[in-house]
């Protein structure tokens, strides 16, 4: 008897134990999978920024394979050389035909030549700056139009000497996402107004955003406070994206499912397209 009841309990322990592990293997699979497209939506942005940098770099290369930058001597007196002239002028004018594709073009000075960056971002011409150098031992900068807040000297002190082609793609790189991450602002706060409950706030070097939004200007959605930071000066999509509830009372039920489909969408896709896609859900 006793080793009866002794079978049944032993019994009844193992099918619990078994429905328990029955019971915990979705559950596992589910953070499995949660944890598995984490990984593939970051290994994602790592691969289209590498795609990026690379397109930028073949531009370059073809250019300068063409046209190699030790073509544009050093700086010296003319001494009434127009052959001199007429020389140096044919070669400024090649190599910047040569990278005109890329956004750069120039011209030259008495003492040097003036580089010219073009900005633009998903085909809407940005924004131009200005690189004024001297072109001697060393090549100096001589006056820029670049905003304070690029590090133009950090990148002219690691490549204008060693590198001239280096610090003309990085410093394009470094102009045209910070033109790319403005007029996404830009465009948020003046084309998508009706969707903020309060005005986006921006540092200077937008890389910092902050913004209360809703999915429905008619008020009828709850808010959503969203805040995106782009630690990589050179890229024009956010590396973190935080969003939260920023309504009264108890949190919504439909909230946090909103939240995890929004938040996705900011790290893929220009900041006004996001917007255009809650346009689109609310007309259909």
């Amino acid at each position: 008897m006793a080793s009866s009841q002794k079978h049944g309990v032993l019994y009844q322990l193992e099918r619990l134990e078994a429905r328990d592990q029955r019971s915990a293997k979705p559950q596992d699979e589910h953070q499995g999978l949660q944890d598995s497209e984490t990984d593939l939506e970051a290994k994602i942005r790592k691969l289209r920024k590498l795609r990026d940098e690379l397109r930028t770099k073949v531009k370059l290369h073809e250019a300068s394979a063409r046209i190699p930058i030790t073509n544009l001597e050093p700086y010296e007196p003319l001494k009434n050389s127009e052959e001199n002239l007429e020389m140096k002028l044919e070669k400024a004018k090649a190599f910047f035909q040569a990278f005109h594709l890329t956004g750069l073009s120039g011209k030259l000075t008495t003492k040097g030549v003036c580089i010219c960056f073009s900005t633009a971002f998903e085909g809407n011409i940005l924004d131009s700056y200005y690189v004024d150098l001297i072109i001697k031992k060393p090549l100096t900068i001589h006056r820029h139009s670049v905003p304070v807040f690029i590090p133009l000297e950090q990148i002219a002190a690691k490549y204008l000497e060693t590198n001239f082609q280096h610090f003309v793609y990085s410093l394009s790189e470094h102009l045209n996402a910070y033109s790319g991450r403005k007029y996404q602002a830009d465009q948020l706060q003046c084309g998508f107004s009706a969707f903020l409950a309060r005005p986006l706030q921006r540092n200077s070097l937008c890389t910092l955003l902050s913004f209360t939004y809703t999915t429905d200007p008619s008020g009828k959605s709850f808010p959503f406070c969203a805040r995106l930071v782009y630690q990589d000066l050179t890229t024009t999509l956010p590396t973190n994206v935080t969003i939260t509830y920023q309504g009264t009372g108890a949190t919504p039920a439909s909230w946090e499912d909103q939240r995890a489909a929004h938040e996705p969408l900011f790290y893929k896709n220009a900041l006004y397209k996001v917007f255009e896609s809650f346009l689109r859900v609310r007309e259909n």
